[in-house]
C-alpha cells in the first residue's frame, strides 16, 4: 500500500495525527524497564572490540530497552497514525541496536506507517540505503537532509508507493543564523533559506512523495512554510518547549480540511504508566483544532479571498501546482522575440508529471469541444506532447507542420495524413505575438487545409488575440496572464513588487 493511502487510512480509523517516536535511549528508560538493565554503562578503553566511547549494551539493557518500546506501541497503536522511531538511537548501540530495530519494525502493526528518522545526508550511500530501508527493513518514508540537493532524494523516489520528509527547518537555536539567512537565487529574492528549500523541494517530488519536516516553537516559521508548500505534508518536531501554543501552532499548519500535519506525542510522555490516557487527551485537543480549521475554511475562501469569475476558481488549484512545480518563474528572462520580461512560463515540465499534465489536457478539451475540426495540428515543438494527449483523448486525428523541411526523406511540410480542405484546429502552448501560431497556420494553409481557431494554454494579452483576429483567426485560452498573476497575488505565492512587475507586462 502507498505510504499516503496507508497513513490516511490509519488518520481516519484512529482519528488521530498523533504520531510516537520510538527512541531507544537509555538515559529516557524508565526505572520500572531500567531496573532489568544493570549491565549498561559508558566505557573508556579498548577491549573486547569495544571502542572509547561506545555504549556497552548488555543483553538485559536490550531487553529493557525492548520492554519499553513494546510497551510504547501496545499503549498507543490505537490513538496514534504513525511511528517514527530514530535511526542514530539504534546504530549507538551497535549490532544488538539494528536488531532490536527489527524487532520493533516486526512490532509495530502492519497498517500503522513507519517514518524512519535518518536525517540521511550522505549522497555516496544514498542507493544501498534506500534499498536497505525500503527493501529490507520494509519501512514506509525517511527523513532526509536536503543540502545535497535533489541527487541525494532520487534513489529514495523510484521506490512506488515510500515517501521521504525532507529537512526543511530546525529549532536548534545554533541554526536559526544559517536557516533565516536570506538567499537570492534566478526565480526568488529576499526568501530566508528554510523558504527556498521548501520552495526548490517541490519539484524534486510530488505531494505523494515528498514532504517537509518543521521544527519550530514559533506559528510564523510554520504558517510560512505552509504558505510556500500548501499541499505538502508536514511533519512537526520540537513544538513541546514551555510558553508554546498549541492551538496556535495547530492553526498555522493545518490545511483547510484540518489535516496536512503529522504531530509528535512529547517525549517525556513515554515512560508514564498512563501513556494511553494521556495521548487519548492530547488527539481530543488535537480534533478539536482540525474540526476548527474545517469550520473556517468553509466559511470562507482562504486561497484566493478576492476571486469573482468562474473561470479563473475553476483552475485555481492547476495555476497554484504549476507554481509550486517550477513552471512559473520570477526573474530576467529573456524571450524568443528578444524582449525581456520579469517572468517566465516553462510549461514543458509538465510531460514530467503526470498529475499536472492530465488537469492542462482536460482544460484544453473543454475548449476543443466547443469547436469543429477535422484533424488537431500541433505546434513544434512545445505543443507536440499536448497535441498528442489531446489526439488520444479526443479521438481526433492529429499532425503537425515541421519547423523546418529536411533535405532527406520524404522532405514533408506537414506530418502526418490529411485530405485537403479539411478544417485543422491549432494547439499551442503560449501567445504572446502570436508569430509560432500564424507561421504554423500558414504551412498547414498552404497545404491546402482551413484553419479557424487557434487554442493555447495562456494568452499574454496585449491584444495579440486581436492581432490573431484580423489574420482570420479566432484565438482561444485556457487562462490568461493577468488570471495567473491575480491568482497567484491572492493565494500568497508572489509578492506585491512582483505582482506589479508582471502586471506591467500584461
Amino acid at each position: 500500500m502507498h505510504f499516503f493511502d496507508k497513513l490516511e487510512a490509519a488518520i481516519a480509523y484512529n482519528s488521530s495525527l498523533l504520531i510516537v517516536g520510538l527512541d531507544p535511549n537509555p538515559e529516557m528508560l524508565p526505572s520500572s524497564f531500567a531496573e532489568a538493565a544493570p549491565e549498561y554503562r559508558w566505557t573508556d578503553d579498548i577491549h573486547d572490540g569495544i571502542h572509547p566511547g561506545n555504549i556497552y549494551p548488555g543483553d538485559t539493557l536490550i531487553e529493557g530497552l525492548w520492554q519499553w518500546l513494546q510497551f510504547i506501541i501496545a499503549a498507543t497503536s490505537d490513538l496514534i497514525c504513525a511511528y517514527k522511531p530514530t535511526l542514530g538511537f539504534y546504530q549507538a548501540l551497535g549490532a544488538p541496536g539494528i536488531e532490536l530495530l527489527q524487532r520493533v519494525l516486526q512490532a509495530i502493526p502492519a497498517h500503522i506507517p513507519v517514518i524512519l528518522d535518518a536525517k540521511h545526508g550522505d549522497l555516496n550511500t544514498s542507493t544501498p540505503f534506500a534499498r536497505t530501508l525500503f527493501e529490507r527493513w520494509r519501512v514506509d518514508a525517511v527523513t532526509l537532509n536536503p543540502y545535497v540537493g535533489q541527487d541525494l532524494v532520487a534513489p529514495f523516489l523510484v521506490y512506488p508507493g515510500r515517501a521521504v520528509f525532507l529537512l526543511c527547518c530546525s529549532s536548534n537555536p545554533s541554526a536559526l543564523t544559517v536557516q533565516t539567512q536570506t538567499v537570492q537565487t534566478p526565480v526568488s529574492t529576499d526568501l530566508p533559506l528554510y523558504l527556498q528549500v521548501a520552495r526548490e523541494s517541490r519539484s524534486w517530488g510530488t505531494p505523494q512523495q515528498l514532504g517537509l519536516e518543521v521544527g519550530t516553537t514559533l506559528p510564523a516559521v510554520l504558517s510560512n512554510v505552509r504558505a510556500i508548500a500548501p499541499e505538502r505534508l508536514i511533519l512537526l518536531r520540537s513544538i513541546w518547549q514551555e510558553g508554546v501554543d498549541l492551538a496556535q501552532m495547530l492553526a498555522a499548519g493545518l490545511d483547510i480540511n484540518g489535516e496536512g500535519l503529522l504531530i509528535p506525542v512529547p517525549q517525556d510522555w513515554l515512560g508514564r504508566a498512563d501513556l494511553d490516557t494521556a495521548v487519548r487527551s492530547l488527539r481530543e485537543q488535537v480534533n478539536l483544532s482540525r474540526a476548527k480549521a474545517v469550520r473556517e475554511g468553509a466559511a470562507c475562501e482562504l486561497w484566493v479571498p478576492d476571486v469573482c469569475t468562474l473561470e479563473q476558481h475553476s483552475h485555481l488549484e492547476l495555476i497554484l501546482q504549476l507554481y509550486d512545480i517550477g513552471c512559473i518563474l520570477f526573474g530576467e528572462f529573456v524571450q524568443a522575440s528578444g524582449a525581456t520580461f520579469p517572468y517566465y512560463i516553462d510549461l514543458r515540465q509538465i510531460i514530467s508529471n503526470p498529475q499536472v499534465f492530465q488537469k492542462i489536457l482536460t482544460a484544453y478539451a473543454d475548449i476543443l469541444t466547443t469547436l469543429k475540426f477535422d484533424r488537431i495540428a500541433g505546434i513544434p515543438y512545445g505543443s507536440l506532447p499536448t497535441a498528442t494527449g489531446l489526439s488520444l483523448r479526443l479521438n481526433r486525428p492529429m499532425i503537425f507542420p515541421r519547423k523546418e523541411v529536411k533535405a532527406h526523406g520524404t522532405r514533408r511540410l506537414i506530418e502526418g495524413n490529411f485530405e485537403p480542405g479539411e478544417t485543422v484546429v491549432v494547439v499551442d502552448d503560449i501567445l504572446i505575438s502570436g508569430n509560432s501560431a500564424m507561421e504554423g497556420a500558414a504551412k498547414l494553409e498552404s497545404a491546402g487545409l482551413e484553419v479557424r481557431d487557434i487554442v493555447v494554454f495562456l494568452d499574454h494579452e496585449r491584444g495579440v488575440k486581436d492581432r490573431l483576429r484580423s489574420n482570420g483567426y479566432t484565438a482561444h485560452s485556457v487562462l490568461t496572464l493577468s488570471e495567473i498573476n491575480e491568482t497567484l497575488y491572492q493565494s500568497g505565492r508572489i509578492s506585491q513588487k512582483q505582482f506589479e512587475a508582471l502586471a506591467e507586462v500584461s
